[in-house]
């Protein structure tokens, strides 16, 4: 079959042109270590808690890091388990007893769904981290730690802002700093 000019013109530039382009992986090669290095200077051993707008939390030079527990965050209006609103801090206040309803009772549903794998875990009881404000009375504080205890979440974690140690003239002669 014979073909037509126009298609023995596009043979021709074909075979002119049939190298495939090729890959400059050069370039690629360069983006990839900026990046590898980009993140190895801004990945860090900070560990930082999911945080509140509502919450100040108390200051300390406190040298253990947090852990990644069930986080009860008690703010100045109400009760959060894990961002979700368990109790208004106005019923709190009114509430004679040393147990928070609304708070027992997330804490309770949620024990029920992680069940325990040893009896030393049972023993030990579960982890929980109290996040609270702080310019939250005691007694609401108390009520917290009350309700948390009493729900098997024995295991208690106060968070806190780390504060900067300062270095002194003394420590820094003790060879400290």
């Amino acid at each position: 079959m014979k073909q037509s000019m126009h298609a023995k013109r596009m043979a021709r530039a074909a075979k002119r042109h049939g190298a495939a382009s090729k890959l400059n992986l050069v370039s690629l090669m360069d983006i990839f270590t900026i990046l590898v290095f980009f993140l190895l200077v801004n990945s860090s051993d900070v560990e930082v808690l999911q945080s509140d707008k509502s919450i100040k939390l108390p200051e300390s030079v406190a040298e253990k890091p947090p852990e990644n527990n069930l986080i009860v965050a008690v703010s100045h209006e109400s009760i959060l388990v894990g961002g979700r609103k368990v109790a208004d801090m106005q019923q709190v206040k009114e509430t004679k007893g040393n147990e928070i309803k609304g708070l027992k009772d997330e804490l309770v549903y949620l024990a029920g769904r992680k069940p325990y794998k040893t009896e030393e875990e049972a023993l030990k009881g579960r982890d929980v981290t109290i996040m609270g404000d702080k310019g939250i009375p005691y007694d609401v504080l108390k009520k917290v730690m009350t309700t948390c205890a009493k729900s098997e979440y024995r295991n208690i974690s106060l968070a806190v802002s780390k504060l900067q140690e300062e270095v002194t003239v003394e420590s820094l002669q003790a060879g400290e700093g």
